[in-house]
C-alpha cells in the first residue's frame, strides 16, 4: 500500500511530504493504524542536533488513530479499534516483566537508534529506496503506521482520537512523573520547571491530585497557562529563586520535576527541597552536571524518569478518564496543523508558541 508521510531525509533539511509504500501486511502481533493525529514531541525534533538516529525516516512518536488491519490471532485487538500509540519495548527483559517497560533493556535501539530489525525492508520511499525502521515503533507522521500490538492501547471510541496521541509519550512523561514516580497526593507540594508540553502536563496531574504546585518558566504566556490550571508562577529569573519556592510551599517543596535540562536550574530545585525528598529530571542530560555545595544535603536525591515510569495500557486510560471527569483538560495544551504544515508546526514548536503541536492527516480524496 502507498501513502503520503512527512519524511526528514537529512538532520537539517526541512520535512517533506512523500509518497511511500509499505509492501507486506501486518506480521503476527503487529496492527495497522490509520493515524487520525500525532503529536509532535522535542525527542522528534533532538534528531536534528543528535545525528545519531538513522536517516531517511518517518519520524512521529505520538500517534492515535483506528485499527485498519491486525496480524496474527494475538495482537488483543480488532479492526475498528480506536488506540494510541506509546513507545516500544520489548516485553520479555527482566523490566518489561516487572512492569517497567519504560526501562526495558532494548529502549535505545527500539526507540531510537534503527527499531526492530524484522521486516525492515518492506518501508520504502516511492521510488523503491530504504526508509529507517520504525521510530519508536511507529513512524506516525503518517497516514498509517505499522506498530507492534504491543506499542497500542485501545481508548473509548467516543474520545477525540486525532487528539489523543501525546497521550502516549509527552502528557503521559509530565504526567506520569507526578501520578506514578512521586505518587503525589492531596497537600502534597510540587515545583514543576519549565512549563512546556510536559512540565504542563505534570501540572495538570498535580492540579487532579490535589497537590500544590509552583510552576517555573521564562516565557510569560506559559506562566500565566500554568496559573490558569491553578500553579504558582515564578520567573525563572527571579532573585533567589530556592528560598521563593520554600515560601509559597511552606518551608520547600516535598517533590520537583525539571525539564529544561538547566543545570541552574536542576541546582535551584534541589536547593527548594524539603530533606530526603526528590528531583525528577525527564530530559536528556548533554554535558556534566555540576552540583552547587549542599545541594544533596539532608538526604535530597535526584534521579532521572524515564516516560514516566509508566504502563501506558494502565496511566493512558486513568488520563482519559480523568479528562471525562474535567479532570486534565490536556486538550487546551493542544493546536492542530494539516500534516502538510510540518515545518510550521516544527518551527512554532521550537519559537515557544504553541505548547503541543498535532498533526492531522489529510486524507486522499478529500
Amino acid at each position: 500500500m502507498r501513502f503520503d508521510a512527512a519524511v526528514l531525509r537529512a538532520y537539517d533539511s526541512r520535512f517533506a511530504i512523500e509518497e511511500v509504500a509499505l509492501h507486506a501486511g501486518p506480521a503476527d502481533g503487529e496492527i495497522l493504524v490509520e493515524i487520525a493525529g500525532c503529536g509532535m514531541c522535542r525527542t522528534d525534533l533532538a534528531v536534528r542536533r543528535s545525528g545519531r538516529s538513522p536517516l531517511p525516516a518517518v519520524l512521529g512518536h505520538e500517534g492515535a488513530g483506528i485499527v485498519a488491519q491486525t496480524g496474527g490471532p494475538d495482537t488483543g485487538l480488532s479492526v475498528g479499534d480506536h488506540v494510541v500509540l506509546s513507545f516500544d519495548s520489548c516485553g520479555h527483559c527482566r523490566n518489561c516483566l516487572g512492569a517497567t517497560p519504560a526501562y526495558c533493556d532494548s529502549f535505545a535501539s527500539l526507540n531510537l537508534f534503527g527499531g526492530r530489525e524484522e521486516n525492515a525492508a518492506r518501508f520504502t520511499d516511492a521510488a523503491g529506496g530504504a526508509l529507517a525502521p520504525r521510530w519508536f515503533g511507529q513512524s506516525s507522521f503518517a497516514e498509517y503506521a505499522m506498530v507492534p500490538a504491543r506499542n497500542a492501547v485501545r481508548v473509548d471510541p467516543s474520545l477525540p482520537v486525532e487528539l489523543l496521541g501525546p497521550l502516549g509519550c509527552g502528557f503521559l512523561t509530565g504526567a506520569g512523573a507526578v501520578l506514578n514516580s512521586f505518587g503525589v497526593g492531596p497537600g502534597d507540594t510540587l515545583a514543576v520547571f519549565g512549563a512546556g508540553a510536559v512540565g504542563l502536563a505534570a501540572v495538570l496531574a498535580a492540579d487532579a491530585a490535589g497537590a500544590v504546585t509552583v510552576a517555573v518558566d521564562r516565557h510569560p504566556e506559559r506562566l500565566a497557562l500554568a496559573e490558569r490550571f491553578h500553579a504558582m508562577p515564578l520567573h525563572a529569573d527571579s532573585a533567589d529563586l530556592p528560598a521563593r519556592i520554600r515560601q509559597l510551599t511552606d518551608g520547600g517543596a516535598q517533590f520537583a520535576l525539571d525539564t529544561t535540562g538547566s543545570a541552574r536550574l536542576i541546582n535551584d530545585a534541589l536547593q527548594a527541597l524539603r530533606p530526603t525528598r526528590h528531583l525528577g529530571l525527564v530530559a536528556r542530560l548533554h554535558t556534566t552536571l555540576p552540583l552547587e555545595p549542599g545541594a544533596l544535603d539532608r538526604g535530597r536525591k535526584i534521579s532521572h524518569l524515564c516516560e514516566g515510569d509508566a504502563v501506558p495500557g494502565l496511566l493512558i486510560p486513568r488520563l482519559t478518564g480523568l479528562w471525562q471527569a474535567g479532570r486534565f483538560p490536556f486538550d487546551q495544551l493542544i493546536r492542530t496543523y494539516p500534516l502538510a504544515e510540518i515545518n510550521e508546526a516544527e518551527r512554532d514548536c521550537d519559537a515557544g508558541r504553541v505548547v503541543k503541536p498535532v498533526l492531522i492527516p489529510e486524507r486522499r480524496g478529500r
